[in-house]
């Protein structure tokens, strides 16, 4: 009997969701007796995806439209002039995307996967599936009824793929796979380790590359190592206190190799967790914090060279490194492998129906909308006894948290400067939840030398040449790559360097509270400095709450459109930053308004002219939610 090609499940993710949506893909499949290759789109050869008879996406889109990191060199292949309209006439293809309506280019990125394919020859096996994190279910409210169709679809394009039939039965729902990872224990005393005390940077920087290989069962990399370990040098709120929001500017030194940046950059951060959840976490699930661990993944060769996944590595340190305990909330089938350990009835009967399509709003609304984090379900549910591979394997990764760098090295070497708001928020259900990096990085004094593991890598903000003018939009925090834009353009011109104009618009609720770097703005607004009016540039703000009407930036950006309209005839580049809401839409609105009027065209001209900026590379936008 001929045996089954996989199916394959790629996928494309930047905070986890898309991979969560692939396995649940995979799992669902296999139950119908299907087996399943799946894979990030980074680890996959995409000359070889013509040979591919049946293929599922699952793609998220980040940021403003953004293709995520692991797509883009698939992405790029995919759009090779030279593959041509018969390249996948024996493919067929299913597309899911995982968006966010609240943003202007929703599921862009599976919108245009899914045409691309389409155009290169491949059959759509289902309508693409659109996930939606505005949906009472989250992205899972499209996904279910997508993926019971695409099966029916499949099995009726081969039978053989589902020897168990589409229809499962209990019996398969209730059957527990072993877990993918396997855990090797080591006594302490078998191990040579340093004290806390004695742990050097070298010494951190080998935990993390070990502990975060471990985890993701792929070999360490330039990636998975630190750029650099920072060391926090100020600490200073930047809004007025019990204003209702608190905004910080942080400084750092580097603790170990040179800084390197350029304005409009982003550092990744590594946070911190507490001590005392992470010590909760391991009395909750009955380990012991001396012993040694190895983690491997199974069906995975044994990938590292150089032996880093053999050397163990402490039980708590892999916690603190890894597994976000107390921020994250888990995924859905976390509930579902919780229902098979838990001992209590009642609590058995609930992780089953949280974890079936009848519980699925249930769910969402005491998990997702609460934001509750693994240490509070498994607080929830105290009969249940997980195995620890279990954790290791459902437990959301600790992931890096990107900031906008808010300094310009050439004017504060081997520094780097962060304005970052600190996150709190209430739930539905009037429990306080607070930010996990941004509460940290406040909690830290800097005269203690903790160090923090950081990344430097560019953003959607591509450092501006002096010779260009620009247009600057940056409401609230967005304010923060434009500050190292300034100060770079100021060391400039005192260095004789020509430079151009900048217009920037700055916005806030209440000039008394949160006006973030007043002090700063004022002085490069004076007479011959580079915000100044006097040099063809400005500086201009919307305080929203200051007055009965709300103001906001674009309103201040129509008010100066002769001023506008002048920079971006002599060639401006535009630069957006904030919060990702409705800002960025209003704000290229405002433009399209701006470039109608002042310009003497039609609204549908003004709107092709800015879309060619954008695609000239002088329209940027980097937002966050």
């Amino acid at each position: 009997m001929q045996k089954t090609r996989p199916l394959l499940i790629l996928y494309a993710t930047e905070t986890g969701n898309a991979l969560d949506a692939a396995e649940r893909l995979g799992r669902e499949a296999e139950r119908r007796g299907c087996p399943v290759r799946i894979l990030s789109l980074d680890e996959f050869d995409p000359s070889s995806l013509p040979y591919e008879k049946f293929v599922i996406f699952v793609v998220s889109t980040t940021g403003q439209g953004d293709t995520p990191n692991p797509m883009k060199a698939f992405w790029t292949f995919l759009l090779q002039r030279s593959l041509g309209q018969q390249w996948l006439e024996n493919t067929r293809y299913a597309v899911f995307g995982l968006g966010d309506s609240g943003y202007q280019k929703y599921n862009f990125v599976a919108k245009k996967l899914d045409k691309r394919l389409a155009d290169l020859g491949g059959t759509a096996i289902i309508e693409k599936g659109l996930g939606d994190d505005q949906h009472p279910s989250g992205y899972e409210g499209a996904l279910d009824p997508w993926m019971s169709s695409l099966w029916t679809m499949l099995y009726n394009k081969n039978p053989l793929l589902f020897p168990k039939g589409v229809d499962i039965s209990v019996s398969d729902i209730k059957t527990l796979h072993p877990p993918k990872v396997d855990i090797t224990y080591f006594d302490s005393r078998e191990v040579y380790s340093q004290s806390s005390t004695e742990i050097d940077l070298k010494s951190f920087e080998k935990e993390i590359v070990m502990s975060r290989s471990m985890l993701s069962g792929k070999s360490s990399s330039d990636k998975s190592k630190p750029d650099c370990f920072l060391k926090m040098v100020k600490n200073h709120p930047i809004s007025r206190p019990d204003c209702g929001k608190d905004v910080r500017h942080f400084e750092f030194e580097a603790l170990s190799s040179t800084i390197n940046y350029e304005v409009g950059d982003v550092v990744e951060i590594l946070p911190g967790q507490s001590p005392e959840a992470i010590d909760a976490f391991i009395k909750r699930c009955n380990l012991n914090p001396e012993s040694y661990i190895t983690v491997k993944h199974r069906n995975k060769d044994d990938f590292l060279e150089d032996g880093v996944t053999n050397v163990p590595i402490n039980l708590k340190r892999f916690i603190e490194l890894t597994m976000d305990i107390a921020s994250a909330s888990p995924r859905r089938y976390f509930f579902e492998v919780m229902s098979f350990f838990a001992s209590a009835q009642h609590e058995k009967e609930k992780l089953e129906y949280f974890a079936s399509p009848e519980g699925r709003d249930d769910l969402y609304q005491y998990n997702q909308k609460e934001r509750r984090t693994v240490l509070e379900v498994l607080e929830d549910f105290p009969s249940v006894n997980m195995p620890f591979e279990w954790l290791v394997q459902l437990i959301p990764p600790l992931k890096t948290r990107a900031f906008s760098i808010s300094s310009s090295i050439l004017v504060h070497p081997n520094q780097v400067h962060l304005t970052v708001s600190i996150v709190s928020w209430t739930t539905p259900f009037k429990r306080k939840r607070s930010g996990l990096c941004s509460s940290w990085l406040a909690s830290l004094d800097p005269n203690q030398r903790v160090c923090i593991p950081a990344w430097f890598h560019k953003g959607a903000l591509h450092a501006p040449e002096p010779s260009l003018p620009l247009i600057l939009i940056g409401p609230g925090t967005g304010c923060a790559p434009f500050r190292g834009f300034v100060e770079e353009r100021a060391l400039m011109e005192s260095k004789a360097v020509p430079t151009s104009p900048i217009l920037f618009f700055f916005g806030c609720r209440n000039e008394q509270n949160d006006f973030l770097y007043k002090d700063f703005w004022a002085l490069h607004s004076q007479k011959g400095k580079v915000l100044s009016e006097d040099k063809g540039g400005g500086f201009y703000v919307a305080f929203s709450r200051d007055q009965p009407q709300k103001v906001y930036v674009q309103d201040k950006m129509r008010e100066q459109s002769a001023k506008v309209w002048d920079l971006l005839s002599r060639g401006a580049a535009v630069y957006v930053a904030g919060s990702s809401n409705n800002m960025p839409s209003d704000v290229l609105a405002a433009f399209e308004d701006i470039v109608a009027e002042e310009g003497g065209v039609s609204r549908e001209a003004a709107v092709r002219w800015l879309r060619m900026l954008e695609k000239g590379g002088k329209y940027h936008v980097e937002a966050w939610a």
